[in-house]
């Protein structure tokens, strides 16, 4: 699989930069006065400091949860989400807990959600089987 970009406005460079590399763990990529380049396990996540505000937050229900729109984030294997769950406990405001979704289903999965200091939405997930990622719903 071939990494995946975004690129997103920022006011807050420097608190961006901490949080991404201090909280979560991620490298610091190439960098200017005014952007940031961040290695979001292995994809590239840009910050640019462009007198932009972050991007607008809506919510859609789902599964009992109130789903913040728009978000982003990784799938991990269930040992990696784990530990990450672990490192942010305490030093993140959950968003959503973590939690399983779709219990009993293919698309079952462990979810966590939180926002990073833009306010932008976060979500890492895992799946038992990676190959249940795009599995339909069951009828």
């Amino acid at each position: 699989m071939r990494p995946f970009h975004l690129a997103l406005p920022t006011q807050k460079l420097e608190a961006t930069q901490q949080f991404y590399c201090e909280v979560l763990g991620c490298t610091l990529g190439r960098t200017s006065d005014h952007w940031i380049d961040i290695n979001l396990f292995g994809h590239q996540l840009v910050f640019h400091d462009c007198g932009v505000e972050a991007l607008a937050q809506a919510h859609n229900p789902v599964d009992a949860h109130s789903v913040p729109i728009p978000h982003f984030g990784v799938v991990l294997t269930p040992e990696n989400h784990r530990a990450l769950c672990e490192k942010i406990e305490g030093k993140v405001e959950f968003i959503i807990e973590p939690s399983v979704r779709f219990e009993g289903t293919p698309g079952e999965q462990r979810i966590v959600f939180f926002s990073d200091p833009n306010g932008y939405a976060l979500e890492f997930k895992s799946f038992a089987n990676d190959d249940d990622l795009f599995a339909p719903f069951a009828d």
